[in-house]
């Protein structure tokens, strides 16, 4: 039998609570199995956390508390572990940060801005100097390449969740861009689309009132651990795991997704709109 190998916990705050909670699980004659008995969450995620590598949810760390009798002490270090691995990006989206990582399929809908995941480096600069005007060139630059670095999922070596995007005829239509940078980001989306790494669907303008209308969406689903919603307004973002309110968004999504266009004529529209800004023209919008 092969030996396992040891976790360093002075590595990071992460990887001393996960080698925590490995030592004491296995002092308690727990297998991962045993342990994650009466919880929702599978073996990868559970070994995932003790080598440092995911964070613990609350809803976990209580069923730990709970299960090795540990008088609260994963409770009450949860938040130290997620101030720990905060990087560029806001504190509220350190735990969307990790999770679509791991996820098997993410859903989006974006009805003023295109998702973080697909935006090119001119659009995501645009995006973030108009929410901080204020800042530094430096802190910009940061705060783009940190949003460049999430499409890492859709590269050729990873092993990329299913993701599919509703987006508003807007978007595509009303330019927040130059020409060329319209052209561009619409190009990466096209692409993306073609390689079979996204599916991309378009609400039209005049299609009548429809779910989420005032309200950006993320749903992610996992092979080892439940849904995750996450909505994100200017300044602030928040996660959502009730099963009762996941469900409720899931059925908003799914009535949305019925009203948009379908993915083919959808993709047709954005090389159509694409080729426009090339020329010079404005795209035509659905009427």
């Amino acid at each position: 039998m092969a030996r396992r190998k040891d976790i360093d916990g002075s590595m990071s705050v992460p990887t001393f609570y996960g080698a925590e909670l490995r030592w004491k699980r296995e002092a308690a004659g727990l297998s991962l199995e045993a342990f994650l008995e009466g919880s929702f969450y599978g073996e990868t995620y559970l070994s995932d956390i003790e080598r440092g590598e995911r964070r613990m949810p609350l809803d976990l760390a209580r069923h730990a508390d709970r299960v090795l009798g540990t008088d609260g002490f994963f409770e009450r270090h949860c938040e130290d572990v997620r101030r720990a691995r905060r990087g560029p990006h806001a504190a509220y989206f350190e735990k969307v940060l990790e999770a679509e990582k791991y996820a098997e399929s993410i859903e989006e809908w974006c009805p003023i801005t295109f998702p973080g995941l697909l935006q090119t480096a001119p659009y995501a600069r645009a995006m973030v100097r108009s929410a901080h005007p204020a800042a530094s060139d430096e802190w910009v630059e940061e705060k783009v390449s940190a949003r460049l670095a999430r499409a890492r999922l859709f590269e050729d070596d990873h092993a990329t969740p299913e993701y599919w995007a509703v987006l508003h005829e807007s978007l595509v239509t009303e330019p927040l861009l130059s020409a060329q940078d319209m052209t561009a980001q619409l190009d990466r989306i096209a692409q993306l689309a073609d390689r079979r790494r996204i599916t991309p669907q378009i609400v039209p303008r005049k299609c009548g009132a429809y779910p989420l209308m005032v309200a950006s969406l993320m749903i992610m689903d996992f092979p080892d651990a439940p849904p995750l919603i996450y909505t994100e307004a200017s300044y602030s973002g928040d996660t959502v795991d009730d099963p009762a309110l996941v469900k409720q968004y899931r059925k908003a999504y799914d009535r949305l997704r019925a009203v948009a266009l379908s993915p083919d004529t959808s993709l047709a529209m954005i090389k159509a709109a694409a080729e426009d800004y090339r020329n010079g023209k404005q795209p035509d919008r659905l009427e």
